[in-house]
């Protein structure tokens, strides 16, 4: 193969049709345009195969996914110099398809998404459908097998974009089912149900939520059944006294897990 001299220094240029810096990372499935300046019969626009190489005339495989296109411009001027004096390459990502994330733990449908450019954890949250079912303060994010602590609570719930990071490809969500986080209300209540705990959550809140008493709920003897360990702890209530004598005391703070039986009584 004819060879060609060029006096011009070594240069790699990176781009994309998307909106992603040089740090983004090739994958299986991509679209490549490969340019050698100078050289029309070695630039080809090709997709990376599923086994992550990509193979070019006169050269064969190399090897992409994984490689920022910056690096992968630098290995393809290594192996094109045997060819050509001191090559220009030009790398473009023409087309992505390993922009995925994956989403599992029962809170939401467990499902992959192909993200069509830069998504924080916030903008990707607000777009699940049914987020109100997961427990997002045991959420964590897994990232090339290690462990991302993110709070998840504060940033979503609280509303704190400081702690808000970018997702990148292959990046696993794990939301789990906020069945733990649940408050069950039942008895003499006019709304028999559960409620999703939260911050501050007390006995009366969970009440008026639940429709307040019925006419026949003995108001005097309220419980919170309590899981303590292997056992169940049971906390009796006087909102009758926290009612009409304003003994606050009695307006306990709720924790996850808990149950309140609203007794009925006799007329």
């Amino acid at each position: 193969m004819k060879k060609l001299i060029v006096s011009l220094s070594l240069a790699l240029v990176c781009c994309s049709s998307f909106a992603w810096g040089g740090d983004y990372v090739i994958g299986d499935g991509d679209g490549l345009s490969i340019a050698v300046w100078g050289s029309p019969e070695l630039s080809v626009d090709i997709v990376v195969r599923p086994d992550g190489k990509i193979t070019l005339p006169a050269v064969g495989d190399v090897e992409a996914s994984g490689l920022t296109p910056a690096e992968l411009g630098k290995a393809l001027t290594k192996v094109l110099g045997k060819y050509v004096k001191t090559p220009i390459v030009t790398v473009t990502v023409a087309g992505i398809t390993n922009n995925r994330i994956y989403i599992s733990g029962g809170g939401v449908p467990p499902r992959v998404i192909s993200l069509q450019g830069r998504t924080s954890l916030f903008k990707l949250l607000c777009s699940l459908e049914g987020i109100g079912n997961a427990d997002l303060m045991r959420a964590y994010i897994m990232r090339g097998g290690d462990k991302i602590e993110v709070d998840f609570h504060d940033l979503f719930d609280n509303g704190n974009l400081a702690a808000d990071i970018d997702l990148k490809a292959e990046d696993i969500l794990f939301l789990p089912t906020n069945e733990l986080n649940k408050v069950y209300v039942v008895g003499a209540v006019n709304t028999p149900q559960y409620i999703i705990y939260r911050d501050g959550l007390r006995i009366l809140d969970a009440i008026l939520e639940s429709g307040g008493f019925t006419k026949f709920a003995k108001e005097s003897a309220v419980l919170i059944l309590r899981k303590s360990g292997d056992d169940r702890q049971s906390i009796k209530i006087n909102m009758d006294q926290l009612m009409k004598e304003g003994k606050w005391n009695q307006n306990l703070e709720l924790k996850r897990g808990d149950y309140v039986i609203v007794k009925e009584g006799m007329f």
